[in-house]
């Protein structure tokens, strides 16, 4: 009866490591499918506003590094979304200076228009994303998750 008991519990153990090693396996296979789709669609229900971001990895680091949505307010967002693009903007106007290859076009982002939500929160996180990879600094702060 005893080794019956035990290798009931043997049994149970087996099974639950398997299922873990599952779930990580999709989680991993899901990660993977990001990593590889390297353009992104950034737009709004609520506006007609869009931005196409082709970028290899990012959409894998917004979806293993980034903060969650609803972490910060849209407000900070906005803000630091500006203070990002005008900083990116000059650095377009002069390729002498800056990298060409990284400040190719130039951000078209109005502080008084309502993007929403999801736009801002995907820029900030571009720029972050930007920063932290090509070492980069935009503005004052320090680039961070």
């Amino acid at each position: 009866m005893k080794k019956l008991f035990y290798i009931l519990i043997l049994a149970a153990l087996a099974f639950n490591c398997n299922t873990t090693k599952q779930t990580a396996s999709i989680d991993d296979e899901r990660l993977q499918t990001l990593k590889n789709n390297d353009t992104v669609v950034i737009s709004s229900d609520k506006t007609e506003y869009e931005i196409i971001i082709i970028e290899p990895g990012f959409n894998f680091w917004v979806a293993s590094r980034a903060r969650p949505h609803g972490f910060y307010s849209q407000q900070y967002l906005e803000n630091r979304n500006y203070q990002y693009v005008i900083e990116w903007n000059q650095r377009v106007l002069q390729p002498q200076r800056y990298n060409p290859n990284l400040y190719e076009l130039q951000i078209d982002y109005q502080p008084n228009i309502d993007y929403g939500y999801e736009v801002n929160y995907l820029l900030y996180n571009y720029f972050i994303y930007f920063q932290m990879t090509y070492n980069q600094r935009l503005g004052p702060w320090v680039p961070r998750i």
